[in-house]
């Protein structure tokens, strides 16, 4: 009995002993381990009602038609530009060049021209002693305007002078085509008033301002063509030439006391001119002055007649 007494206690004890040696024995890591599992079913519960709460505004967005704008509707398309808007620019380029063979750059000149599908508006050729010229104006597509002009330039042998200059026509184009509307509208007015005309007299009034109008109309529609044409097509004017004796250089422009020695040139050229003129005319002379004399000499040998006596 008193054994039994005595065990009772020291069983105590141990299992004391063995709960402070496990609790002592319990890591950091071990202990973040267990938070984190004591944790899980916490944020697994969250996620659900993430979900869920997705999953319902989903079922809660408008319908069009019965149907989810989402998945089955196409997307809208963005409204197209206006196309009274897109830039009309006139480009234009003027080339000096110089070249050591005339006949093979002219040649190669319009071969460019029909590669780069444009065609040669004017053409001007001159030569003198010193040089062969020739002054041409292209007309080339807008997108093929700086290829045109690059090859142009490789093809010469010196470049003397390069000039780009460009012009926005856009404003010009719109504001042609709203006057053109606006004349529209005004002949359609007028052409209600000619059918209520009664005589003779408003009818004419009525249509001279209806033949006006249409040639307003006409001159609108005839540079909104000029100003569409002039931005598709871009415009080079090409001035090339080949030195042909560069001895014979060419004649200075005169100053104002060699233009004053050429005009007192000039004038004594013309008064000789005249004596000379006078002086080729010597036979027409003899014959004037026999005749002088002999008109003199016959009047001196007419007869007097005798008056007579009085009673």
């Amino acid at each position: 009995m008193q054994l039994r007494m005595f065990a009772m206690p020291m069983a105590l004890m141990l299992l004391l002993c063995l709960a402070c040696n496990n609790a002592r024995l319990k890591t950091p890591a071990t202990e973040a381990k267990d938070e984190f599992l004591s944790r899980q079913p916490a944020n697994d519960a969250v996620a659900a009602d993430s979900t869920a709460v997705a999953v319902d505004n989903e079922d809660r967005q408008p319908q069009i038609g019965g149907q989810h704008p989402q998945k089955n509707n196409p997307p809208i398309p963005a409204p197209a530009g206006n196309p009274d808007w897109d830039k009309k620019i006139v480009r234009t380029a003027d080339l000096n060049v110089e070249v050591k063979n005339f006949r093979i750059f002219t040649d190669q000149l319009r071969k460019t021209v029909r590669s780069s599908g444009g065609y040669i508006a004017q053409e001007q050729q001159t030569q003198s002693v010193y040089k062969i010229e020739n002054t041409v104006t292209i007309k080339v597509p807008v997108d093929r305007f700086e290829e045109a002009l690059g090859q142009i330039v490789s093809d010469s042998d010196r470049l003397i002078g390069k000039k780009i200059s460009s012009e926005d026509v856009t404003l010009q184009i719109i504001d042609t085509r709203s006057r053109l509307e606006a004349k529209k509208e005004v002949r359609e007015r007028y052409l209600e008033l000619l059918k209520q005309a009664k005589n003779m007299k408003d009818i004419l009034s009525v249509q001279n301002e209806i033949n006006e109008i249409q040639e307003q109309m006409e001159a609108a529609s005839g540079r909104i063509a000029y100003l569409g044409h002039s931005a598709a097509f871009s415009t080079i004017n090409l001035d090339f030439y080949q030195v042909l004796d560069a001895g014979a250089q060419e004649e200075p422009s005169s100053s104002f006391f060699q233009k004053i020695k050429g005009a007192l040139q000039s004038g004594w050229d013309w008064c000789s001119s005249v004596v000379l003129g006078l002086i080729s005319l010597w036979p027409l002379g003899i014959v004037i002055g026999l005749g002088w004399m002999w008109v003199r000499r016959w009047r001196t040998r007419k007869p007097v007649m005798p008056q007579p006596q009085k009673g």
